[in-house]
């Protein structure tokens, strides 16, 4: 259980906290599948930081730390994907968070697999995590995403099946260095404002997509 002293610490610190939300689906079944990777993220970067995992509250899995002298919380809602808001919510409202201290990791079937994102603001593009997300922040889409490309399913393959599968070897390599970016991306969330540094990350990340094409195509 979170003690007050926690919440005071941290939102009387000289800088105010980020929460970084991972979404995905609870338990070892959906351990590795494509609509995990926002828990697999979340874990990676905790473990990149020294931030231990090892509080639940809120409905979630929860670590709680500092990145230089940044207070950072992190959390993997474990009410299921479809339902993730029930726990983001009321974690955002105990910690008093403006919405653009807040953000939400998740996997995208828009991106290539492996391209990251990092986005200001925006809607759930019928992904039913964020939307949920939204719901309980009232409608207010004004936070922060980092979207990790996931691909699209296969000729007429079901969306819902495609998502609930694991990586192949090939996209599971891709993953696990898309995964070490992602650590990077938060850290450059972490450092600097929304801006110029975003927008060449995104940039970086567009174009690693291409070389990836150009490669394949030789």
């Amino acid at each position: 259980m979170l003690s007050r002293l926690s919440r005071r610490c941290y939102c009387t610190s000289v800088h105010r906290p980020w929460l970084f939300l991972g979404l995905g689906n609870p338990g070892d079944k959906y351990k590795g599948t494509r609509h995990n990777i926002g828990f697999e993220m979340i874990d990676t970067f905790a473990e990149s930081v020294g931030i231990q995992m090892n509080l639940v509250n809120f409905k979630a899995i929860m670590g709680q730390g500092f990145v230089d002298d940044l207070p950072v919380i992190l959390a993997k809602p474990q009410t299921y994907m479809n339902l993730s808001g029930e726990s983001s919510g009321p974690l955002a409202a105990y910690y008093k968070l403006p919405l653009n201290r807040v953000l939400v990791v998740h996997d995208d079937m828009q991106l290539p697999c492996g391209v990251l994102r990092l986005q200001e603001k925006g809607g759930h593009g019928c992904h039913n995590g964020l939307k949920s997300v939204m719901n309980h922040f009232r409608g207010n889409r004004e936070f922060a995403r980092l979207r990790i490309g996931i691909g699209k399913p296969p000729g007429q393959m079901d969306p819902k099946a495609f998502l609930l599968q694991k990586f192949s070897m090939a996209a599971r390599e891709r993953m696990d260095g898309a995964l070490a970016e992602g650590v990077d991306a938060l850290k450059l969330v972490l450092s600097k404002d929304f801006g110029e540094s975003w927008r060449l990350f995104n940039v970086e990340q567009k174009y690693k997509h291409l070389r990836q094409h150009t490669i394949i195509a030789a």
